[in-house]
């Protein structure tokens, strides 16, 4: 058994301060209160000097060492003069070592958080650093469209088929589930409302203008954005982790015509492709609803729908549908080309991804909107 460490503190005639060590002195006795060191010191008359006698120490580890570094600052603090003489040699370094290297400035955890306007000037300060990273990511994406429409690129075919199965085949299940869904949850709103009139009817219209205008390309996008988005994020950001992007620059290979350039031109390929193939499951959603609930024929269903939606309302949905795509994939590549050094960056970098591609396809939507309704689209 270990005996438990002892600490007592003697004065001698001359007032100088003896601290007496024994027993044992690990982690695993504890540490004495730092209030019964502080009163050792703190006396109406300060000792002369502090020394140690550690003569009936019988082992010792880290906890040691912590009590007499306590001791010495509390000392040193008040100008008495420390004696380590009477210590283990090795406490003696250690205690020596703990003096010799500071305290590293911004190493302890802050008394106070920060203030509102220091975090509305972080979160400026954070936009402002992605804008200022967008935008030369942008001028080296239109350098390398460029160096593919003239036949400098060096792209490898395979990975832009590829990209261009993740991008388009093998995400058909999950657009198709949510175009359907999406369908379903218009055509059940409008026909609630629409009952009050005994205009069921138009709920084909509803659902056909929302489907072609909004609804395909902009559930199309957000879809893309969490799945194919994320992904580029995290391939890309795998690769600056693995140093695998400075390989490809010490080979004389651009980066962005390698890797970016397949991934951006797959998804802008497949975006209106998924975009019109929702507008058509969104639509089969609304009739399922019309016919299941509303006791219209699929003919009228359709006729409905036929004369509702025009071209142009085709047209405007996969134009969105194209812009969102590059912006996904740029979004996605930029956060993978940003990422850290480290596996955790690799999950903001993703995270951030998706972020990124959904708040670019809100506001571009709305930018949308507002120039279709100037030009009377």
């Amino acid at each position: 058994m270990t005996e438990p460490h002892e600490l007592s503190f003697r004065r001698d005639e001359g007032q100088a301060l003896e601290v007496r060590l024994a027993g044992s002195w690990t982690k695993a006795e504890g540490l004495p209160a730092v209030d019964e060191l502080r009163r050792a010191i703190d006396l109406p008359a300060p000792p002369t000097r502090v020394a140690f006698d550690a003569r009936g120490v019988l082992r010792w580890d880290s906890a040691l060492v912590a009590v007499v570094d306590r001791l010495v600052e509390l000392a040193r603090a008040r100008g008495v003069p420390v004696a380590l003489d009477g210590l283990p040699a090795g406490v003696v370094r250690l205690v020596a070592l703990a003096d010799a290297v500071p305290e590293r400035a911004g190493a302890a955890a802050a008394g106070r958080s920060p203030g509102l306007a220091a975090r509305l000037g972080e979160v400026v300060l954070a936009l402002w650093d992605d804008v200022v990273g967008f935008v030369p990511f942008i001028g080296d994406s239109v350098l390398a469209i460029t160096a593919l429409l003239t036949g400098r690129a060096r792209m490898r075919v395979t990975d832009f088929f590829l990209a261009m199965q993740d991008c388009g085949a093998s995400a058909l299940g999950i657009v198709s589930l949510i175009s359907l869904l999406v369908g379903l949850i218009l055509a059940f709103v409008g026909a609630v409302q629409l009952q009050q009139f005994g205009a069921t009817i138009y709920v084909a219209d509803l659902v056909g203008i929302a489907m072609t205008r909004e609804m395909g390309a902009m559930m199309t996008g957000i879809i893309m954005a969490g799945r194919t988005g994320a992904s580029f994020a995290a391939q890309i950001g795998n690769m600056k982790v693995t140093e695998e992007i400075d390989a490809l620059r010490t080979f004389g290979i651009s980066p962005m015509e390698f890797l970016v350039l397949p991934r951006m031109a797959a998804l802008f390929l497949m975006m209106p492709l998924l975009t019109l193939y929702s507008d058509f499951v969104g639509m089969a959603g609304g009739m399922i609803v019309g016919v299941g609930m509303l006791d219209l024929t699929p003919e009228q269903y359709v006729k409905h729908t036929m004369d509702a939606v025009s071209m142009t309302n085709f047209s405007i949905g996969v134009v969105k549908g194209s812009v969102f795509g590059v912006l996904v994939a740029l979004a996605g590549c930029l956060r993978g080309m940003q990422c850290g050094n480290d596996s955790a960056a690799v999950g903001r970098a993703t995270t951030s991804a998706v972020v990124t591609s959904i708040v670019l396809i809100i506001v571009t939507d709305a930018v949308f909107t507002v120039i279709c309704n100037v030009l009377g689209l």
